[in-house]
């Protein structure tokens, strides 16, 4: 969409309540199955969303869980209460499921027993249409001319009871959710990109669950600034703690012991309490709740041999970071800002993200181990291995291919 496109501020309208009034929150069996039976005898697409208490809480889990169909009207559903949504699940498998930003309530969703066979993600068709700002406010305001209450998106939504303006703000997410679809939908059809939306949608809801992290606690924040391997050790032990206390209390790990607090520790290694408590990230009243096992966990690291701790870098699968590169493979350096030319020429004649139309990851594998044979044919069975879309390679194959064998002076097999 382009600047001109884009609906004045002037112009913009605030959608300040649900048009039917705020729901009641369903909160037991029989309201759950009335609301069963409604969206059953509603018709088309169903808005979904559920809020989280990200930042607070150390599951993903659902704790509000908002449904919308032509119909049947808007459902609140509290999944503390009602934690089996299968009958709901049920009765809708027909149904195309509306989500924004569909990844991020997909595995809280699942938990709970709803799992859409069919999907429109708001967020990904604005990204493949090339709306520059995809958050659901900004686009219900470009797209629709409406302005979404704001403010309670971080809440703690494990917060009981909820409040009637986090109440109002979740209503409303999904009170012009199938508007919004209806709206891109034409869109996508008019660009010709709706086949390429629905093949992404699909491939969201075929994707396996993401395999655990190797040595999580390499993602500690700040862990740059730790430069001994003793240090390292620290950061490990102390994070494993952190991330069982936090599990057992169900507490953001970071409400529990912050980042900084880690790293300090890896930098100072206090030998008492005393001294742990002068490090200030362990003063807060959570911090000090577990002093002594922080420093038992500090104690281990320090005692491990030199053969336990650990390296630098973690084990990685694929290639080393693109900014390694230059020193470690300066061919495949140069094969990878080919394509990435290639490809964000490609994406800016299509409107569209470069990530979005082809996955960064993809196109590092396929710089750093690249097919020994470079004809469009070889390149695009390696995109399809590594998990490229149909439509992704059939833009891209070609002027890779192109550029690769270019770049390695092979250009009599262009033909």
């Amino acid at each position: 969409m382009t600047d001109d496109e884009i609906i004045p501020a002037s112009e913009i309208v605030p959608l300040l309540e649900p048009r039917e009034g705020i729901p009641p929150v369903i909160e037991d069996p029989a309201a759950l199955a009335a609301a069963v039976r409604a969206f059953a005898k509603g018709t088309g697409p169903v808005a979904v969303d559920a809020e989280r208490a990200s930042g607070y809480r150390y599951s993903g889990r659902a704790y509000l869980v908002q449904l919308r169909r032509a119909g049947a009207g808007s459902a609140l559903i509290d999944p503390t209460a009602c934690p089996d949504l299968s009958e709901l699940d049920a009765v809708l498998a027909d149904a195309e499921v509306v989500l924004h930003a569909a990844t991020q309530d997909l595995a809280c969703l699942a938990e709970l027993g709803f799992t859409p066979r069919k999907l429109f993600d708001t967020e990904l068709a604005g990204r493949l249409l090339g709306y520059e700002r995809v958050g659901l406010g900004t686009m219900v305001e470009n797209v629709l001319g409406l302005r979404l209450e704001k403010g309670h998106s971080a809440a703690d939504w494990s917060h009981r009871p909820l409040p009637e303006a986090w109440l109002r703000y979740a209503a409303l997410d999904v009170e012009v959710l199938i508007e919004l679809r209806d709206k891109l939908y034409d869109e996508l059809t008019d660009s010709g990109k709706l086949e390429w939306a629905l093949e992404e949608f699909a491939s969201i809801l075929a994707a396996p669950p993401a395999p655990p992290r190797t040595d999580p606690w390499r993602r500690t924040s700040g862990i740059h600034k730790v430069r001994s391997l003793r240090g390292l050790a620290v950061v490990r032990e102390l994070w494993t703690l952190r991330d069982e206390l936090a599990r057992e209390a169900d507490l953001a790990p970071g409400r529990v012991l912050p980042d900084s607090a880690i790293v300090a520790a890896a930098l100072e290694q206090p030998r008492t309490t005393k001294a742990l408590t002068e490090i200030t990230p362990f003063t807060g009243r959570s911090a000090r709740r577990h002093l002594r096992a922080w420093l038992n966990a500090v104690n281990k690291a320090r005692a491990l041999p030199d053969g336990q701790l650990p390296q630098p870098t973690g084990p990685g699968e694929g290639p080393p970071p693109a900014n390694r590169w230059a020193d470690r493979d300066p061919a495949a350096a140069r094969r990878l800002a080919t394509a990435r030319a290639a490809v964000a020429a490609l994406a800016d004649e299509h409107r569209m993200p470069t990530e979005n139309l082809l996955q960064p990851e993809a196109i590092r594998r396929l710089t750093w181990e690249p097919p020994d044979d470079l004809g469009e044919e070889s390149v695009a069975a390696r995109l399809r291995a590594l998990g490229a879309r149909e439509w992704q390679i059939g833009l891209t194959a070609r002027p890779l291919s192109k550029a690769l064998i270019r770049l390695a002076g092979k250009e009599d097999l262009l033909g």
